[in-house]
């Protein structure tokens, strides 16, 4: 199924037995964006500005948003399983894979097993290792409201990304992403002690973007990804907050281009 709306377009995909839906917006070389553990948002400014050069993909990850829940899937790399299918399912050719918090997490388990399948690797705030300084803001313990701001560098940067009443907005898929996530990163929290080992053999071309005031995953991930990549080049951009591409989506989207257009 596939459903015209405005610059983009939306399909529902079956992968291992679950519906998966997919937006879809641009032309160009292949593209695919792994959303946050808060969930997909809609086709929002950083994915317009993409679909201007690349053909953007942006899935709902699997038991997130409007895809169907794999209730076998318990950990990161199982979805990161499914979204290589889904990769496989629609033949697009090595792509540039970018994976925005969670995603990155998702998109770096998938580096480590079909690099094949990649052009570029694009890692913005993700999680996935253990943080040799500080600790992974865990949403768990939080209510909605306090966790999605602290992704901001401030209030007026949450209000300008989210509009003027986020929580009436996106509670609900917060909700339903959270759960999602507990079952996928609860223990140890939204890192693999299995995947830092395994980042050294990923060859593939990476850009690793953090905001300078991430709160929710210290920026000494960013080095540590960094360090452990053998073909990475690190961007912090300065005075931003975890949801860099949302705060900043013209610049995010220009680091991306010039990286993925080498």
């Amino acid at each position: 199924m596939t459903t015209a709306t405005g610059s983009h377009t939306e399909q529902t995909l079956e992968v291992a037995g679950r519906k998966l839906r997919v937006l879809e917006g641009g032309a160009g070389a292949p593209l695919v964006v792994l959303h946050h553990s808060t969930g997909n948002p809609g086709w929002v400014p950083i994915f317009e500005r993409l679909a201007e050069r690349f053909r953007t993909i942006v899935p709902d990850l699997p038991g997130y948003g409007q895809s169907e829940r794999p209730e076998w899937a318990r950990e990161a790399r199982d979805i990161a399983i499914l979204v290589n299918r889904l990769l496989q399912r629609l033949k697009l050719g090595p792509i540039t894979l970018v994976g925005l918090g969670f995603g990155g997490f998702i998109a770096a388990e998938l580096a480590t097993m079909n690099q094949q399948a990649l052009s570029g690797l694009v890692l913005i705030g993700a999680a996935g290792l253990q943080p040799n300084q500080g600790e992974i803001l865990d949403q768990m313990l939080i209510d909605y409201h306090e966790y999605v701001e602290a992704g901001f560098r401030d209030g007026e940067a949450y209000h300008r990304a989210l509009g003027d009443d986020p929580v009436a907005a996106f509670k609900e898929l917060w909700d339903f992403s959270r759960e999602m996530t507990a079952r996928l990163a609860w223990r140890p929290y939204m890192f693999n002690r299995r995947l830092a080992p395994l980042l050294g053999e990923v060859d593939t071309s990476t850009l690793v973007i953090w905001g300078e005031k991430d709160d929710v995953v210290p920026v000494s991930c960013a080095h540590q990804y960094a360090a452990a990549l053998p073909n990475a080049t690190l961007e912090i951009v300065a005075g931003a907050g975890h949801c860099v591409e949302m705060e900043e989506p013209e610049r995010i989207a220009q680091l991306i281009t010039t990286f993925a257009g080498k």
